[in-house]
């Protein structure tokens, strides 16, 4: 081995070594910082890029998310009116058993159909109050939900729109704002009608309520979508901290040991100086 005064092969080797144990420390505390091993493209440009995609599938699920629930609870309010609205009708249909009896007076009879009547008419106040976020399921011409059901807006889950009115497609015109039970006929014939009236509200409700089990069910499959997907990126790109912990120790101490072989070779020039004693 020579010794020159110009070139320290030792001290460049330890200055290399040491420079190589710098940039891995550096990697290591940028990972702990972030708690990612892969923080932007230049750590790795293709898990970076999966991630970045699934990232913008994941966010577009929140939308998703928010669409469904949002029919759901507009579905919700429509069940709440139309279970309001079958009490209304049972209620109704006491009244008119009531009239039917033929012993009745005048009075009875009038005050009977009052209440009927009030009864009727609390039906639209019902229906048309059935309002969430300016949607309407109930009323005639209600809106239909169409929830959205994938990240792409390509699919939806309708739940029909029910017109539970009086008049309307559900009640029939049978059932209308003029019905009455204020003679023995008009009451016996009200019995038929409300009671067809209780079993279509009863169809119309049993359709609301299968569409609200349908957002709810593919609410839940989303909710559970976008988990996994966050776990997924996660597992492209967290760092593993208990490792980076590990490797964080033993690159300082291999920090510390460069810095001495490199103090170390720095001194080897100075043994020239004793060959000139």
């Amino acid at each position: 081995m020579s010794f020159s005064v110009n070139t320290n092969v030792g001290a460049m080797v330890a200055l290399q070594n040491l420079n190589s144990t710098q940039s891995s420390l550096m990697t290591t505390e940028n990972r702990i910082n972030t708690g990612m091993k892969v923080a932007s493209a230049k750590d790795n440009a293709a898990v970076w890029a999966i991630a970045q995609g699934q990232r913008a599938v994941s966010s577009s699920l929140n939308s998703v998310v928010s669409s469904l629930q949002r029919g759901q609870s507009t579905v919700d309010v429509a069940l709440s009116a139309g279970t309001s609205v079958s009490d209304l009708l049972n209620q109704m249909k006491e009244k008119a058993l009531a009239a039917a009896d033929t012993t009745l007076d005048t009075a009875s009879r009038s005050a009977l159909n009052d209440e009927f009547t009030s009864l009727r008419d609390q039906i639209n106040k019902v229906v048309n109050n059935a309002v969430f976020n300016g949607a309407n399921m109930i009323k005639s011409g209600g809106t239909t939900v169409q929830a959205l059901a994938n990240a792409d807006a390509t699919a939806v889950i309708t739940v029909a729109a029910q017109d539970l009115s009086l008049g309307g497609t559900v009640l029939t015109t049978s059932l209308g704002t003029g019905a009455t039970i204020n003679t023995v006929t008009s009451a016996t014939n009200m019995i038929a009608t409300v009671n067809s009236a209780i079993t279509a509200v009863s169809s119309a409700m049993g359709k609301l309520g299968t569409g609200d089990k349908a957002l709810a069910s593919h609410l839940t499959f989303i909710q559970s979508l976008q988990n996994t997907i966050d776990a997924g990126i996660g597992n492209l790109v967290d760092a593993d901290l208990a490792k980076e912990s590990a490797n964080l120790q033993a690159l300082q101490t291999k920090q510390q040991l460069g810095i001495q072989a490199l103090s170390i070779a720095n001194q080897s020039s100075s043994v020239l100086l004793g060959l000139f004693r």
